[in-house]
């Protein structure tokens, strides 16, 4: 994807689009920092959020780092008629959610009925919440099983909850990707704004950090096993031997670029090009992606 420059809290300026989609919120839920606030002052100091596994007993693996979301009291952030219905996952997903539409500034309800949808992306869903309902099962019986793992642990659970809590009723939908699907559900949401949408809500939010999670991961053989959280995560440096799970996201607000100017609204940055490719037998194809999004955009490398 190829954008506008996004100006942080520390530094905001107005990006005027006239066309297309733009960034008017932003919510964060990240390792380094919960809030976009608190996690861009870490990232400008070049804090990591790599720590111990905290969220469960990981003295029996062979990796035992992983980024967490630190300092996150669920009851903080929900209602408690939302806390049995939930996983992890969702509550950071909700928690991002109600940053970035207050950062928008706008009033949703004020869009047509459904002028206002969700598109999120998630590799995993609600695996926290699965595994404790499977445990149940099959240690106690399907009397044991809570009603609510019939959607809880889904890929579009975080969609459906966010558009619910906030009475985003306008066309939705989940990307089920890894690495990739925050961008991929970026431009699903652009496609919206192009079909008349007024805003979407949109970006990835993932967390797996439980054992039955921890199992997967490790069968992939390709997280790192180093100790040191400082020496674990260096994608691009020779001795790299492997990456570390993270949880936590970011969601946007995209909006009509007409819409929010005809509001003053303040805005992050233009969504204007993307483009998603697909590896070959022996064939990377990452700078075609990136000369795709820029032809998309309409501008040129220099």
């Amino acid at each position: 994807m190829t954008t506008a420059t996004l100006d942080r809290p520390a530094q905001r300026r107005d990006a005027r689009a006239t066309t297309g989609s733009v960034v008017t919120g932003i919510g964060v839920t990240a390792p380094n920092g919960l809030g976009t606030e608190a996690w861009w002052a870490a990232t400008l100091r070049g804090e990591s959020g790599i720590r111990p596994v905290t969220r469960f007993d990981a003295a029996r693996y062979p990796v035992r780092l992983a980024g967490e979301v630190p300092g996150f009291v669920d009851e903080d952030h929900l209602p408690g008629r939302l806390l049995p219905q939930t996983d992890r996952v969702t509550r950071l997903s909700l928690t991002a959610a109600k940053e970035a539409l207050d950062d928008f500034g706008g009033d949703p309800a004020a869009l047509p009925e459904y002028g206002a949808g969700v598109v999120t992306a998630s590799s995993a869903g609600g695996f926290e919440f699965g595994q404790r309902e499977l445990q149940a099962l099959w240690s106690k019986g399907g009397q044991h099983v809570s009603a609510y793992q019939s959607f809880a642990w889904f890929y579009a659970v975080n969609t459906g909850q966010i558009s619910i809590r906030h009475g985003l009723r306008g066309s939705s939908g989940v990307v089920v990707a890894e690495q990739a699907g925050g961008l991929d559900a970026l431009a699903h949401a652009r496609r919206q704004i192009r079909k008349g949408a007024g805003l979407m809500v949109t970006g990835g939010v993932d967390s797996a950090l439980c054992p039955w999670g921890w199992a997967a991961h490790l069968a992939a053989g390709e997280l790192s096993p180093v100790a040191d959280p400082g020496r674990a995560y260096l994608p691009f440096a020779p001795e790299a031997c492997g990456h570390v799970v993270g949880e936590g996201g970011a969601l946007f607000v995209l909006e009509n670029a007409s819409a929010a100017r005809e509001r003053d609204a303040r805005v992050y940055g233009a969504f204007t090009g993307y483009a998603a490719t697909f590896d070959g037998p022996g064939t990377p194809r990452l700078g075609d992606a990136a000369r795709l999004a820029l032809a998309d955009a309409g501008v040129r490398p220099d």
